[in-house]
């Protein structure tokens, strides 16, 4: 009796442990469960770097181990708000992704209240900058880089790669980026009706020119929406009406609505030990595959049919 009421209290003190981690940093302890039942899978952490001054614009930089150079390039932006997250808490990005043969960058940026709009679109492609910089050194193609990023990092990536502007700050040409994948993202939130909007985005003299919606084209990199129905985070009508928008301009767009997911499920779907039984991982490598052989004015050229329910 007592033995079993032992067993009762360890796994309710557990479960609370786990509760307070996941509060506290819930992409971390995805992290550690990702490492624990999945393992290395051949990939390893290959260089902490920083691309700026500011602590927060760091990165983590992955790779399969015995793989043939040039290999694209994957890199991530975590989402947080603008106001919170880091690339050290990501390794499951970096591990999965470089086990499917890519180099894989984790970005960090500054974020709120150090900075404001546009100070996370101008680190995201400075990063972009970075890894197109140090690509031969770490086994990559220079002009096969994918974008993607999750929540908050999906706006950041979808947002340089319609808004030419950022990257060629950062004299990063536009045939370098072969696509870019946005996750639970928010591209049509104005007005601004929370406080982590109204935060960064709330003191822009003109809010209209925030929104990655407003720079849709027909010819930017292929894009991959994915998001949840159930999403009530970022809704997913901010997905269907960028892609309604770049499909009415003649771009390369597909978007992917999981009826049974919420904010960060498609996040969690990248993690084991749920990789093999979500679909989230293969429709990333079926996109980065059908375009691995196109230039981006090949790719940009033809309109997708959007791929999405009627809802």
């Amino acid at each position: 009796m007592w033995f079993l009421i032992g067993i009762v209290v360890a796994l309710a003190v557990t479960f609370i442990a786990l509760q307070i981690a996941i509060a506290r940093d819930g992409p971390a302890v995805l992290s550690n469960v990702d490492r624990i039942t999945g393992g290395s899978q051949g990939a390893e952490l290959l260089e902490r770097a920083r691309y700026g001054e500011d602590p927060a614009q760091k990165l983590r930089v992955w790779r399969k181990t015995g793989t043939h150079s040039p290999m694209p390039m994957m890199i991530f932006v975590h989402g947080g708000s603008w106001s919170w997250g880091d690339p050290d808490s990501y390794d499951f990005i970096g591990r999965n992704f470089a086990a499917q043969d890519f180099v894989t960058v984790v970005a960090g940026y500054r974020l709120y209240p150090d900075v404001r709009y546009p100070a996370m679109l101008e680190d995201s492609a400075a990063a972009v900058r970075w890894a197109r910089e140090n690509a031969a050194r770490l086994g990559g193609d220079h002009d096969r880089i994918w974008l993607m990023g999750h929540s908050a990092g999906a706006y950041n990536v979808v947002g340089i790669a319609l808004d030419p502007r950022w990257l060629e700050a950062e004299g990063v040409p536009e045939h370098a980026l072969a696509g870019v994948i946005g996750i639970s993202g928010p591209y049509d939130f104005y007005p601004f009706n929370s406080e982590s909007t109204r935060n960064s985005f709330g003191e822009w003299p003109d809010p209209e020119a925030t929104q990655p919606i407003s720079y849709a084209r027909g010819d930017a990199a292929p894009l991959l929406l994915l998001t949840g129905y159930a999403d009530t985070t970022v809704k997913p009508r901010n997905s269907k009406a960028l892609a309604r928008a770049i499909e009415t301009k003649g771009g390369a767009v597909e978007l992917e609505i999981y009826s049974d997911m919420e904010h960060s499920d498609p996040l969690i779907a990248l993690a084991n030990p749920w990789r093999d039984r979500r679909e989230v991982m293969a429709r990333i490598l079926a996109f980065t595959g059908k375009y691995a052989q196109h230039t981006q004015s090949e790719a940009a050229n033809p309109s997708l049919a959007v791929q999405a329910d009627s809802r």
